[in-house]
């Protein structure tokens, strides 16, 4: 049958009306003449366009559309009529665990590893027992109280009590010896210590075989004054330093001391715990300013109070009659009453009253006060008061109990001390603290000029200069004669020791130490020492564990 078209038109590449136009446009000629014939061919030709693939060496323009379903609205993502979508829920993941208890994970953040069995035990370590406290005690007693007149209230840099004399057979008697040592702990001091949350977490105990104390020299003059206080008077000291100069362990130093002299030892582990309002609280009625008792921490306090001092409170009976809010048996000892407090937290703060009441009654051992982290007890609390204002923090009966006797203002019946340590590493800054601990420094060292107020700050709190002891007491007997009111200065008996870092002699022995547990393998040289102690800043003690230590490569 013969074709109406000639084969060599029929193997020929014919262009779509598509191609037709591109190229036009691309040429330049985009007549209307042009493309109506493209339109006639392909309409002609319906194999060119409805066909098998064509020839083309541009496959993107010969490939026919994607045949998609019409949308009316042209909505994106738009649902269309008869599609399928996967949708698959989530399933959360089972609970496997047993979520922890309350109180659980406080306790594992708080918890303090005190014994390490893989290191090394170091032989002939000496302990801080009643033999070398008592040989600190017969060294420089007498000599201080001939020398107590010259104002007893002046630590003199913690340093005017400690002999220079380095004789023979003094340096046998007096415990000098010691100085630039580690001393080991006791077991039942340990205990102690553990029970009144003395020890710190990021103090490095976990690292060594047992706990044990480097014998600085300030240290040695802290334990003469606790034991020169006993008897005469009360020691109200205060630890300032910089940040890892150690005040924490001196504090901790001191409270073992108190142990080993059979004192009753009561202890604030962190202040920052009874001032940031996560304690339940409630006013004291009959109290002028209001006073805030804290029911559930006081009632923990006598519970801590109650196992460090154990061993002393189940021989003390009752000695006085106290009109408490539940009735108790007249000859119960102070340990029992003391777990009565901590039983019941809504009578606690009576309890604490009558048990402190028995403290200081006659023929009661002596008493140390203790508080790590003084700088949030001398700014406003985190509570509120009925009026919807801050709460000081000596407003709070725990707070203010202690600062009445770190001021002055009361006296312990039985003798004993009132120690406080500041804290520079995470504590609120108070400008009033700040300038008190500078002005009280100045004193002690002599000097002519003291440190005055900024005459242009407000933020200055008569609160805490009286804690400290430091009043503006109004002369009238002058006041009268010159008929002005003339202030002055008034400092009262508060210490204020300012720790450095340590001496080369310290800082090796403590190193020694170190290498003996095999904790620094390295040789403990006068160059090695003097390296560590000069990167460390002239010897801070955090510094120097930091570096040798926890810094290793």
């Amino acid at each position: 049958m013969a074709s109406t078209n000639c084969l060599r038109c029929l193997a020929r590449p014919s262009l779509s009306p598509t191609n037709i136009l591109n190229s036009s446009f691309l040429n330049g000629s985009t007549s209307r003449s042009k493309i109506a014939a493209a339109a006639a061919t392909s309409t002609l030709n319906p194999i060119s366009t409805k066909g098998a693939a064509q020839f083309s060496t541009t496959s993107v323009q010969s490939r026919s559309p994607i045949n998609r379903p019409a949308t009316t609205s042209g909505r994106k993502n738009e649902k269309v009529k008869g599609q399928k979508t996967l949708r698959i829920k989530k399933k959360p993941p089972p609970k496997t665990g047993k979520p922890p208890a309350p109180g659980e994970r406080k306790a594992m953040r708080k918890r303090v590893v005190l014994s390490n069995t893989n290191a090394l035990e170091v032989q002939g370590l000496r302990e801080l027992d009643a033999g070398l406290v008592g040989e600190w005690e017969m060294g420089i007693v007498r000599e201080v109280e001939e020398n107590a007149g010259d104002g007893d209230w002046v630590l003199e840099g913690a340093l005017g009590m400690v002999e220079q004399d380095k004789g023979e057979g003094e340096g046998e008697t007096n415990g000098e010896e010691v100085i630039g040592q580690v001393v080991g702990l006791m077991g039942s001091t340990v205990d102690s210590l553990r029970a009144v949350e003395a020890f710190k977490t990021a103090q490095g105990w976990g690292l060594f075989r047992r706990p044990g104390l480097l014998v600085r020299e300030e240290s040695v003059a802290v334990s003469r004054k606790l034991i020169m206080s006993e008897e005469g008077e009360m020691l109200r000291l205060v630890i300032d330093g910089e940040r890892g100069t150690g005040k924490s362990v001196l504090l901790l130093h001191a409270m073992a001391t108190a142990f080993v002299r059979g004192w009753i030892v009561l202890n604030i582990p962190e202040a920052q715990e009874v001032t940031n309002a996560m304690n339940d609280y409630a006013p004291l009625p009959g109290t002028t300013p209001t006073l805030f008792s804290q029911p559930t921490y006081t009632a923990n306090w006598l519970s801590q109070i109650n196992k460090a001092n154990t061993t002393l409170l189940q021989d003390m009976e009752l000695s006085l009659t106290h009109n408490l809010p539940i009735p108790i048996q007249s000859n119960i000892s102070l340990s029992r009453l003391c777990e009565l407090g901590a039983r019941d937290p809504d009578v606690a703060w009576p309890i604490f009253q009558a048990f402190w009441a028995e403290l200081m009654a006659e023929g009661r051992p002596p008493v140390l006060l203790a508080l790590d982290g003084l700088n949030n007890v001398m700014r406003e609390s985190m509570y509120r008061a009925p009026d919807v204002s801050f709460v000081h923090a000596h407003d709070l009966a725990i707070v203010n109990h202690f600062v009445g006797y770190l001021s002055g203002e009361r006296k312990l019946g039985n003798g004993g001390a009132v120690i406080a340590a500041t804290n520079r590493s995470h504590a609120p800054k108070s400008k009033s603290l700040d300038l008190v601990l500078t002005q009280l420094q100045e004193m002690q060292l002599g000097e002519e000029e003291i440190t005055e107020k900024d005459p242009y700050e407000k933020g200055y709190d008569g609160r805490v200069e009286w804690a400290l002891g430091v009043k503006e007491v109004e002369d009238v007997e002058e006041a009268a004669e010159e008929e002005t009111a003339e202030k002055e200065l008034s400092p009262g008996p508060v210490e204020v020791l300012k720790l450095k870092g340590l001496s080369k002699k310290e800082a090796r022995g403590l190193m020694e130490y170190w290498a003996k547990s095999g904790v620094l393998r390295k040789r403990v040289d006068e160059e090695e020492v003097a390296e560590k102690w000069a990167l460390a800043g002239n010897g801070v003690v955090g510094e120097i564990e930091r570096g040798a230590l926890r810094m290793r490569i």
